[in-house]
């Protein structure tokens, strides 16, 4: 079997023994996928590369603690890659604190690497369910989703964002999971 037609699972199961050579196979399959994911949230290039490299040395790292039953290795590299880029964004602080992603930007995170095109339509459809169900929310639980995933800001951030108390953020954004689980697909939850 050669390297391309290796699994994700398979190189993310190299790397958790130790082997250099899956984390470059890893790189070439995702590294411009998190990269661009960093560039979103960042909006620096520089500081989007060194997200890319922290997030590959976090996947070394890590490997061992990917579970499949979980997610893709895809849905957990973004996971990691948009954790980070808010670590870095919320490390520079209010100035560095605005983010060029938005809601309708959701499909260009998605897995565009899909083997066949019916996983990408599913995937595409599950978009469109998430933006649908994102629109039937409050205005105010929106505002709330907004700044907690998009701009990195904390509960507490938030609160003192929208002059809110901090249960009522709270409460707002975990009324608006729950509403959004309720209303996508089982197959569309990561």
């Amino acid at each position: 079997m050669q390297a391309g037609d290796e699994s994700d699972e398979e190189v993310i199961d190299r790397i958790a023994r130790g082997d250099h050579q899956a984390v470059r196979a890893l790189y070439r399959r995702y590294g411009r996928l998190v990269y661009g994911l960093a560039l979103q949230v960042v909006g620096d290039s520089s500081a989007a590369e060194e997200v890319a490299q922290d997030v590959f040395m976090r996947a070394w790292e890590k490997a061992g603690t990917y579970r499949t039953e979980k997610a893709k290795v895809s849905t957990w590299l973004m996971r990691i890659t948009r954790n980070r880029a808010i670590d870095v964004v919320r490390q520079r602080g209010p100035a560095g604190s605005r983010s060029t992603l938005a809601w309708d930007d959701l499909a260009s995170a998605a897995d565009p690497a899909a083997p066949d095109p019916v996983e990408r339509a599913a995937r595409a459809q599950c978009d469109e369910d998430l933006r649908t169900a994102l629109t039937a929310l409050p205005g105010e639980q929106q505002r709330a989703l907004d700044l907690a995933f998009f701009k990195g800001l904390t509960h507490q951030g938030i609160a003192e964002a929208l002059r809110e108390p901090l249960g009522t953020v709270k409460t707002r954004i975990r009324d608006a999971m729950r509403k959004l689980r309720g209303s996508i697909a089982e197959e569309c939850a990561p």
